[in-house]
């Protein structure tokens, strides 16, 4: 298995309280979400469609 590439997600603040990473992986397709301050803790793994889902109701 190969590790996970995460990256700070573009909804994530400065350095301010809400730190999320993201992580794709495309053969699945899964969209992988932590908590940057506290990566070994829990993680939600996602469809396409959740994230995008979930993002539309982060915008409003």
């Amino acid at each position: 298995m190969t590790p996970l590439e995460w990256f700070k997600s573009s909804y994530s603040s400065a350095d301010g309280p809400d730190c999320v990473e993201v992580a794709i992986t495309p053969a699945d397709p899964t969209v992988h979400v932590r908590d940057s301050k506290n990566k070994q803790g829990a993680r939600l793994a996602l469809s396409p469609a959740a994230w995008a889902d979930f993002l539309t109701h982060m915008t409003k």
